[in-house]
């Protein structure tokens, strides 16, 4: 199988809003987190993508925390690393000191403000709401600071007007070589459908890699659709708990070896480290 029909599997492996309380296998520790990247990898997964955390699973963005976490991963297998910069109520240059002093692979970069919420219908109440700010000027600081440290960035666009700035931004020569994600299923953002996806994925610029990212319970149907499409896949505790409704996956790796099975199943490799590498444009081929 040629690489270019191969798929890029990326597990989001702990995330912020999630707790153990709430599902038991979310990885606090650096080394719980690096555990589960390499259950990820062996399971097939190429990327892993990860928030920090302190020890008690308080959301981190202290840069020894992720450098711990960096080593930890590390030590246990070669899978792509893609650490997030996304926080609320903290100065820029805090939200992105630890893509400098790790270097990760690639680093997750928001592409707009909005209101970023989760709505229960059984409480009839939002489970919680908060203001995402991510002004312009400070994308443009963030991709810098990425382009100056050879890191490739990740437009995570929640929305229609997320994945449109991308086209400014390649005008003023800020964006070459990134990928895309289209992101959906976050109330303030679009609504998780196979409709939605494919006209997201028709906006993406031509030649640029990729990946569907679902939150919650369509998370598989957005996937089907995203392998269908040719698009990359991202799975992971982050965004979803469950194999199936009313069946918790036991950890990050029962996650992936469903898609890697998915893929398979319609004729879709998925793809080694290296050939991530490629289909990712963080090498030429």
């Amino acid at each position: 199988m040629a690489v270019k029909d191969k798929v890029v599997i990326t597990c989001a492996l702990t995330g912020v809003v999630a707790n153990k309380e709430q599902c038991p296998h979310i990885p606090y520790t650096a080394e719980e987190i690096a555990e589960e990247a390499r259950r990820a990898y062996d399971a097939g997964a190429s990327v892993v993508h990860i928030h920090a955390r302190e020890d008690d699973g308080t959301p981190s963005i202290r840069v020894p925390v992720f450098e711990k976490i960096y080593t930890e991963v590390r030590k246990r297998s070669p899978v792509l690393i893609n650490f997030s910069t996304g926080a609320v109520g903290v100065p820029r240059e805090e939200r992105i000191a630890h893509i400098p002093a790790c270097k990760p692979e690639i680093a997750a970069l928001n592409m707009g403000t909005m209101n970023y919420a989760k709505y229960s219908r059984r409480r009839q109440d939002f489970v919680f709401s908060i203001e995402f700010l991510n002004p312009i000027p400070d994308i443009i600081y963030y991709l810098q600071t990425m382009k100056d440290n050879g890191v490739q960035p990740e437009c995570e666009c929640f929305d229609v007007g997320h994945l449109e700035t991308v086209y400014p931004l390649m005008d003023m020569g800020l964006l070459d070589r990134f990928q895309v994600s289209c992101i959906l299923g976050v109330v303030g953002g679009i609504q998780a459908s196979a409709q939605n996806l494919v006209y997201l994925s028709s906006r993406v610029p031509p030649g640029i890699p990729w990946q569907v990212i679902g939150v919650s319970n369509e998370q598989w149907l957005l996937c089907s659709t995203a392998l269908a499409l040719g698009g990359n896949i991202r799975v992971g505790l982050e965004d979803n708990f469950y194999l199936s409704p009313g069946e918790m996956s036991e950890g990050n790796g029962p996650l992936v070896e469903k898609a890697a099975r998915m893929a398979r199943d319609i004729g879709r490799e998925p793809a080694t480290v290296e050939e991530a590498k490629i289909l990712l444009k963080l090498q030429e081929d």
